[in-house]
């Protein structure tokens, strides 16, 4: 089990993880102060090697970034080993796992998600920054289907401007301008917008303008600037394409010809606004009211430093964005967080040495009463730190009133209770202890056990899930299961879910990605969940989509 800082759990809860790549691992989290979701990106320095100075790059273009489409940095957290990222949750994944999902957009969703694009792009170059690795994988959806631009860790900020020419070739060969592929000294904000004309390309089509499994082909083909437009592009798509994919960038059309472009404002009527509509600086006084009252600072301590005062303001700003009350989790002073996160990891692996040896059968509390196994499978538990003892408290007991932590104090109560103040199930203060000691308990219990393992999960339709035309998901998992060594691919598997690997030539990984079936609640259909931890994303497109048409599902 990796170890990370209690600096990292004293504010937030980790979850599972979301996606990886390079020396990096993203993890789902939930800030505990204010119960926002993050994704939280976790680097150790060690394995960064000569690449840290570019994770500092990433940081400061991150911390000087405000915009509707550009991910949000909260919170930054370095100790001697490790760097933690703390930066905004987009439920909808990756844009490129929207475009395989649906083969290829129509021209009118495409031009929704290309101007927010354009958006982002006009404002990052308005801060004199070149993004310079631009493709559908570092644009991820939110919950209301808007576009957030993510990776800056090729990003550039020329001292003389964002017209002084750079020389570092970086960015995806695929995505990349022929000026930068040639070893030539290019403008920035120039080669971006010839991987934005890639991107339109890759949204309209499905595919990309220029492919090649051999690199010295496909950089061939980039330096000619010649491609095939499909049959179903409209005059107006082939005509700005053409604008924006100019071999010679002084030829290209630039970012800011882009913002009132007639394709671009086809049934807008309007340029793009791309100015920050959250610029920095600016302070909600709802959320420095809140933060002042609950965590005991004066309105005008304040300051952006990215730690957990600036990740608080930030997230509980987010929360009144979408309609939220802009309230704080009042069990969770900074005192009591402080007091949690000494405790938890001592607490969580006591406990559950006490449930693995001591109360398989018949139990003595630590305090003197009994408690059955039966007891200590269906009660709730709660528990306390007693001196250096722990207190395993099954409602009722007799303990709960404990000195040290009174687990039904009113302060502690709170933390049950949603931003309305009515109660809400599944808050608790210790929620991630109580879940940890469930899965012990379910462990300890073969009825729990074998359900688990009965069938597979029933999820809503997302669009990174393939359906099928079976109905038995046993059938479903054991033809992908007979394929993937045909495919040389690795695996290990946990029920209806695969882990699955490919392997390079030096021993290295060079794609993860997971399968899952799974059922659809609607249609009752049996689908295959699929998601890209790591690796090319046009090499994974075409692996799983020959792996799910090899299977005949």
């Amino acid at each position: 089990v990796k170890s990370y800082s209690d600096e990292l759990f004293k504010y937030y809860e980790l979850y599972e993880t979301i996606g990886s790549g390079g020396f990096a691992k993203v993890k789902l989290g939930r800030h505990i102060l204010t119960g926002e979701k993050v994704a939280i990106k976790i680097m150790n320095k060690k394995d960064l090697g000569d690449d840290l100075p570019r994770v500092k790059v990433e940081i400061e273009a991150m911390k000087s970034l405000s915009h509707q489409h550009v991910c949000r940095l909260y919170h930054v957290i370095e100790t001697s080993t490790q760097i933690f990222m703390v930066l905004e949750y987009c439920t909808g994944g990756e844009l490129f796992d929207y475009i395989i999902a649906k083969d290829r957009l129509s021209e009118e969703e495409t031009r929704v998600f290309f101007r927010q694009i354009v958006s982002a792009m006009a404002y990052v170059h308005s801060q004199g920054y070149a993004h310079r690795d631009l493709k559908p994988e570092n644009l991820l959806i939110d919950e209301d289907h808007n576009l957030k631009l993510i990776d800056f860790g090729l990003c550039a900020k020329p001292k003389g401007g964002l017209n002084y020419e750079l020389m570092t070739c970086c960015g995806s060969p695929a995505y990349a301008a022929p000026e930068l592929i040639q070893g030539k000294a290019y403008i920035g904000s120039e080669a971006d917008v010839w991987s934005m004309g890639v991107l339109l390309f890759a949204l309209l089509c499905g595919y990309l303008p220029f492919d090649d499994d051999n690199c010295m082909v496909l950089y061939r083909k980039i330096a000619r600037g010649k491609y095939d437009n499909p049959r179903w592009l409209s005059p107006g798509s082939i005509l700005l394409l053409n604008q924006m994919m100019q071999v010679d960038p002084k030829r290209r059309i630039t970012v800011r010809q882009l913002l009132d472009h007639p394709w671009v404002m086809k049934e807008y009527n309007s340029p793009v606004e791309w100015h920050s509509r959250q610029p920095l600086g600016h302070i909600d006084v709802d959320c420095i009211t809140e933060m002042a009252v609950n965590m005991k600072r004066s309105r005008e301590s304040t300051t952006w430093r990215y730690d957990q005062t600036t990740a608080t303001y930030l997230l509980l700003l987010s929360k009144k964005q979408r309609g939220k009350p802009v309230r704080l989790r009042k069990a969770f002073t900074t005192a009591r967080m402080k007091m949690l996160s000494l405790w938890v990891p001592w607490t969580f692996a006591q406990t559950t040495l006490m449930i693995a040896r001591g109360f398989q059968s018949h139990s003595i509390h630590p305090r003197g009463s009994e408690v059955s196994q039966m007891e200590l499978q269906t009660t709730k538990m709660r528990y306390v730190k007693v001196g250096t003892n722990v207190c395993f408290c099954c409602l009722p007991c007799p303990y709960r009133l404990n000195p040290v932590l009174l687990c039904r104090s009113r302060s502690l109560d709170m933390a049950g209770m949603g931003d309305s103040g009515k109660k809400k199930r599944g808050g608790k203060v210790f929620g991630s202890l109580e879940r940890g000691l469930d899965k012990v308990i379910t462990m300890l219990t073969p009825s729990k056990r074998r359900a688990l393992r009965d069938g597979p999960r029933k999820i809503k339709a997302q669009y990174n899930v393939t359906l099928t035309s079976q109905t038995n998901p046993d059938q479903v998992l054991n033809q992908i299961l007979s394929i993937l060594p045909e495919k040389n691919v690795d695996f290990t598997q946990k029920g209806y879910t695969l882990k699955c690997q490919t392997w390079g030539d030096f021993g290295k990984v060079t794609m993860a990605f997971e399968l899952e079936v799974c059922l659809l609640q609607r249609p009752e259909v049996v689908g295959v969940r699929r998601q890209r931890l790591k690796g090319d994303a046009w090499v994974y497109k075409h692996l799983v989509e020959d792996i799910l048409s090899t299977s005949k599902i």
